[in-house]
């Protein structure tokens, strides 16, 4: 009696969608195994081969989705996020400048939340050496693109605060501290960040606030006890 192919394809992707990897790669090997032509099962099944620190076999698949169809946009961001684990920058970067160049062609109707963070550390490890470099307006897109991936992570957020706050854009600094402070309230370095905006807007009452607002947490948090210290040399030298 044949296996039917379809059941497995739809099992598959049900238990892919559900990250229920066991048992989705169970079923999607037996797709590929029976038909070979589909760039999805093999997209899926590289996430897969990906989670289970699998590296050359996820690169292997993702190959076999774009050969099936070159413009698999989702499968050659998955390829380039490999290609960055593996230290293989160069097929990284050439993978990752092909899935823009063909962003249009196809919309990508899922991507793995381990590749979105994945790929937003990419974006951030860029920004941070763009604002080392005082290349501010790069930076400040690079970590707008981390954010499109993972738009929830407070520290990227957080970070590209202080960018704006370095280029004296200190609404903006403020916007995205404050927003990645109440996505993260457990994220102390939003609130000391705050504060120091504060503090450089002459704020300094609104910046003693945040760094309390840390120290009730965390009475011995380094950082919040050094900037205090400041507002008290500030108070003894009669600094407003």
């Amino acid at each position: 009696m044949g296996a039917d192919w379809h059941e497995h394809y739809e099992e598959g992707r049900k238990a892919f969608e559900d990250r229920a990897y066991a048992s989705a790669l169970s079923h999607l090997e037996k797709v590929a195994g029976l038909k070979d032509n589909f760039a999805d099962v093999h997209n899926m099944l590289g996430v897969i081969y990906f989670n289970d620190n699998r590296l050359e076999d996820a690169i292997k698949s993702f190959h076999k989705a774009i050969k099936i169809n070159p413009q698999y946009t989702e499968a050659l961001l998955n390829l380039s996020v490999v290609y960055n684990e593996t230290g293989e920058l160069a097929n990284a970067q050439a993978v990752y400048a092909q899935a823009k160049a063909t962003s249009g062609g196809v919309r990508t109707t899922y991507l793995d939340p381990v590749v979105r963070a994945k790929l937003a550390n990419m974006h951030v490890e860029l920004a941070d050496v763009y604002k080392d470099l005082g290349l501010y307006d790069d930076a400040v897109r690079e970590y707008k693109k981390a954010l499109g991936m993972r738009p929830e992570f407070a520290d990227i957020r957080t970070s590209l605060g202080v960018v704006y706050r370095d280029t004296r854009d200190f609404s903006k600094a403020i916007r995205e501290m404050e927003e990645a402070a109440r996505i993260n309230p457990d994220y102390a370095n939003a609130k000391i960040q705050l504060g120091l905006t504060y503090y450089m807007m002459g704020e300094k009452e609104r910046a003693k606030a945040e760094w309390l607002k840390v120290l009730r947490t965390n009475p011995n948090d380094r950082l919040a006890k050094m900037y205090m210290s400041l507002l008290k040399r500030d108070a003894a030298d009669g600094s407003s």
